[in-house]
């Protein structure tokens, strides 16, 4: 289901910020997208809470319709973002679901700007993972870091050269609105609006934050959202029990739900009646 309406807001240091908005009357609820993302990851989940919640969703800076400063791509910078578009927003809290990066953006959010954070929804992210495991999902996202850069003939070509991911079949109307949407046309054809550089910058400065610090500090209520299926392999999830349990244990007032039948990136772009369940038992009005 696409966004009803679309603006922009300023987040930090003046950078414009992307914004989509799916009307309802319970609780604003803010949508925040994985490492090469886009806003339009959230459709479907945006149309599992129709009618509970306003959902809202957003461009990390350098992704999307958002601006693309040349560096500044940090926990840091996203949460001064975030904080910005909230008061934009006219809101002085929100409740907030973060996807792989956007779990760990989320933590960082709900740690240094409690005030502001009423529910965190992780969805699968946020895990304190040993290198070996880095490994083993770094090269299970690969495929979808490897488009980046690339400028293909035209958006046909892309949308093939996309869609070949096993882990976005079968595809769909939402796949087809998301990869649609991040196509900018240049000279040659045409590529992703995502710079290959600035994801680069990210994943350092990701690399120096410690996941597990967070934790203690998380005082709001938690969800985890945990697909149980591998990308490529078996083995390459973004939550393996060991650092699930972990991540349990020490953020306080946290519980998980698993979803057998996804795989990190089906969790969000096939339907999934168990994912929509957990999100509206918990993020409806208390």
């Amino acid at each position: 289901m696409r966004p009803e309406k679309t603006y922009k807001l300023t987040g930090s240091d003046g950078v414009r910020i992307q914004l989509a908005e799916w009307p309802g009357d319970g609780p604003a609820v803010l949508g925040v997208h994985g490492l090469t993302a886009n806003l339009h990851c959230f459709q479907l989940l945006a149309q599992g809470l129709q009618g509970h919640n306003r959902v809202l969703a957003m461009d990390l800076r350098g992704r999307g319709l958002s601006d693309k400063p040349a560096t500044g791509y940090s926990l840091e910078k996203h949460c001064a973002d975030i904080a910005a578009v909230i008061h934009g927003l006219g809101l002085s809290r929100i409740s907030y679901m973060g996807h792989s990066l956007g779990a760990y953006v989320g933590l960082a959010f709900a740690a240094w700007y409690p005030d502001m954070v009423d529910k965190l929804v992780l969805l699968d992210g946020g895990g304190a993972l040993n290198p070996e495991q880095w490994t083993k999902v770094n090269k299970g996202i690969a495929p979808s870091v490897d488009r980046l850069g690339q400028i293909l003939p035209d958006r046909e070509a892309y949308l093939d050269l996309v869609g070949q991911a096993p882990f976005f079949k079968p595809w769909n109307q939402t796949m087809g609105d998301y990869f649609d949407y991040e196509i900018e046309e240049v000279e040659s054809g045409v590529r992703s609006r995502v710079s290959p550089d600035n994801i680069e910058e990210e994943r350092a400065n990701l690399r120096t934050v410690s996941t597990s610090s967070l934790y203690p500090q998380i005082s709001c209520p938690v969800l985890v959202l945990r697909a149980t299926q591998g990308m490529l392999n078996e083995d390459d999830i973004l939550l393996p029990a060991d650092a699930l349990e972990r991540m349990l244990r020490e953020i306080e007032n946290s519980r998980v739900v698993d979803l057998p039948d996804a795989n990190h990136f089906t969790l969000m772009f096939q339907p999934n009646p168990a994912r929509d369940k957990a999100l509206r038992e918990f993020l409806a009005p208390a």
